[in-house]
């Protein structure tokens, strides 16, 4: 007795309908789905084998291709033996070289779970994650990341481009293409953003040593009970700006999407402009900004939130800092260089006084007693005896390997 499926069981009842006279074979072919010719087969096994004959042909046949069972039991007992904790694809390259058993990693893996061996590596289950609403203002949070990419497409150095971008209104607020990422590039993408727009309320950024260190507090913070900061967070902390660490990628999907798109258009501009420099990619980045801005950057829902800050105030912020003891001269080391406090009366002496010293972006160095700039040494200055940008685990700025030199400070300001 041959048992029918629910599609064979109207393909028996389209064909009765035919031999009634009730259907052409045309239309029945038409409501089976199948064509004409296949149609008058189907037809003809009716009316030779009956309701078997709308039955394909290859039911209760065993698969040409079916692996024999003796391969089966071995790559089992293989797997469960000399092989055990082998990945499905590991073992499937292991049976090819070691057992002459050529088989694809798909099949090996079917044999596998059929038999209840499951995958040595566990898959953790996914996560719930909760859509986070945009922000309704611009300003209101700004997310920021670096991403190294082969951006010339070989033509080139490898760049990292450091860039932000708006979560209100998704709107790319400033980028600029750099050798890697860094407190020094990323204190050039805060200049640029907070002078031309404002300060954001919060930044949001993955937890890179840029932003985040684990490093023990000192002595001298443990005992104000503050926590160690990184250069950066040290700045954000001054201007006011929060600063939020995510834990994942998806957490700060709005600027990975946005690498997404520049990975793919950006590096189209980049290969029509036939970049190959680092200037020559940035002159490229500049013009795609407003373009991309145009095309992918949506209107807030309230008005904007930035928060206006005088350029110095900017500037004194986003710098290095670091403090050192006057000597008895008024003179302070600081990176194997002897540098001048000038006089400014002859009863006022800083000898054995805690500074600061403040290493700006373009390499300029000022001193400060407190609130009170006491000595500057300008950019020119400062390059004249070494001054230059690193990018070691102690980056920042230093000074090159001629030691203990005396400089002059410019006129304070």
């Amino acid at each position: 007795m041959t048992t029918l499926t629910m599609k064979e069981e109207k393909r028996l009842e389209i064909i009765q309908r035919v031999y009634r006279g009730d259907l052409t074979v045309g239309r029945a072919a038409l409501v089976l789905g199948v064509s004409e010719r296949q149609c008058y087969r189907i037809k003809a096994r009716v009316g030779k084998m009956g309701a078997k004959g709308t039955v394909h042909g290859n039911r209760g046949r065993a698969c040409k291709h079916k692996t024999e069972e003796e391969t089966v039991k071995q790559i089992v007992e293989l797997a469960r033996g000399k092989y055990q904790g082998f990945n499905d694809h590991h073992l499937t390259e292991k049976l090819k070289e070691q057992e002459s058993i050529e088989l694809s990693r798909e099949k090996v893996r079917r044999i596998l779970r059929a038999d209840g061996i499951g995958s040595p590596k566990k898959r953790r289950g996914l996560k719930h994650r909760s859509r986070r609403e945009r922000r309704a203002a611009e300003g209101m949070m700004l997310q920021v990341d670096g991403s190294p990419h082969d951006w010339l497409q070989g033509r080139g150095p490898r760049l990292c481009l450091i860039g932000g971008i708006d979560d209100a209104t998704s709107k790319v607020t400033g980028g600029f293409f750099t050798q890697a990422e860094s407190s020094w590039g990323y204190f050039t993408l805060f200049s640029e953003i907070f002078n031309a727009h404002g300060l954001p309320h919060c930044l949001y950024t993955d937890c890179h040593s840029v932003f985040w260190t684990d490093r023990e507090p000192t002595l001298e913070e443990q005992l104000i009970n503050h926590k160690p900061t990184t250069e950066v967070g040290r700045a954000l902390e001054e201007l006011g700006v929060t600063l939020i660490l995510a834990h994942s990628p998806q957490a700060k999907g709005r600027i990975e999407r946005l690498w997404n798109t520049f990975q793919d258009r950006l590096v189209s501009e980049l290969r029509l402009a036939k970049a190959k420099t680092l200037e020559q990619a940035q002159a490229v980045l500049e013009r795609y900004i407003p373009v991309h801005n145009c095309k992918f950057s949506r209107p807030a829902r309230a008005e904007p939130a930035w928060r206006k800050l005088s350029t110095l105030q900017i500037q004194r912020a986003l710098c290095f800092k670091q403090q050192r003891t006057v000597a008895q001269d008024n003179t302070i080391t600081f990176e194997g260089t002897v540098l001048q406090i000038p006089k400014t009366s002859p009863f006022r002496s800083y000898a054995n006084r805690r500074v600061e010293v403040h290493v700006l972006l373009d390499g300029a160095v000022e001193i400060f007693y407190k609130t009170e700039k006491i000595a500057a040494f300008d950019s020119k200055t400062t390059h004249t005896i070494g001054l230059y940008r690193t990018l070691d685990k102690k980056e920042g700025f230093r000074y090159g390997p001629i030691s203990m030199r005396s400089t002059q400070p410019n006129t304070p300001t």
